[in-house]
């Protein structure tokens, strides 16, 4: 039986590195991208392929994608993420910030789904999972960039399941809230109702989830994993 591939971004820390131990472990090959040279240690360590770019560069993605093609013969399963888009005043984010922005949480994944989507669909079946944030929901003047773009992911995940999903095809947004790899203040985990910040785990295993088969009629949605700090129904 051929094992299913799992493609992942920004997969060298946190998060991304959280995926990867965890569709290891479930028995996945994978093929992992990251900025830093470290992707080859974690890549070698679970037995996939590393491939050292940047989601924010057209080329890199599909450099990767070639790559990761040519080693394993398919892909099931991509899970977008990314570092940090620029923070600041509202009014004082520049042009640039802006594009950077866009470009780093929202044209990545439409450009990997131009890569990939053609690929999963003659396979049949396919899932794409980016990792986004609660604030694409309840927006936060602490993250405006990535409220605006990840609110516009929101919107993309939508259209993509009215457009793919007679075709096998499924995304799915994993919104976390403040989680482990980034110590939050004291006064912020008060507002949690879990009093906690989230784990690496708690996040990998949702997005494990939604990658499966298990959630095989989960289409388009936005799963907050936030311990309950949003507060809109």
């Amino acid at each position: 039986m051929t094992n299913k591939v799992a493609l992942i971004t920004a997969a060298s820390q946190g998060m991304g590195k959280a995926c990867a131990l965890e569709l290891a472990s479930r028995g996945y090959d994978l093929a992992l991208m990251s900025r830093t040279e470290k992707i080859h240690e974690l890549a070698a360590e679970l037995g996939g392929i590393g491939f050292q770019g940047s989601v924010d560069v057209p080329a890199d993605l599909e450099e990767f994608v070639q790559k990761s093609l040519k080693q394993f013969g398919r892909i099931d399963v991509v899970v977008n993420n990314t570092g940090h888009p620029p923070k600041g005043k509202l009014n004082e984010i520049t042009d640039e910030q802006w594009m950077q922005g866009a470009n780093l949480v929202l044209m990545n994944v439409i450009r990997m789904v131009r890569l990939v989507a053609p690929i999963m669909a003659e396979q049949g079946k396919g899932s794409f999972v980016n990792i986004s944030t609660y604030s694409a929901l309840e927006p936060s003047l602490s993250f405006p960039v990535s409220s605006v773009f990840r609110a516009g992911l929101a919107s993309y995940a939508k259209l993509f399941s009215q457009e793919h999903g007679g075709k096998g095809l499924r995304m799915n947004n994993v919104l976390p809230g403040f989680i482990e790899s980034y110590t939050a203040s004291e006064e912020v985990i008060q507002q949690i109702p879990m009093a906690r910040q989230g784990t690496l785990q708690e996040i990998a295993k949702t997005v494990a989830f939604l990658a499966s088969d298990d959630a095989g009629y989960i289409n388009g949605e936005n799963i907050k994993v936030d311990g309950g700090i949003t507060k809109h129904v």
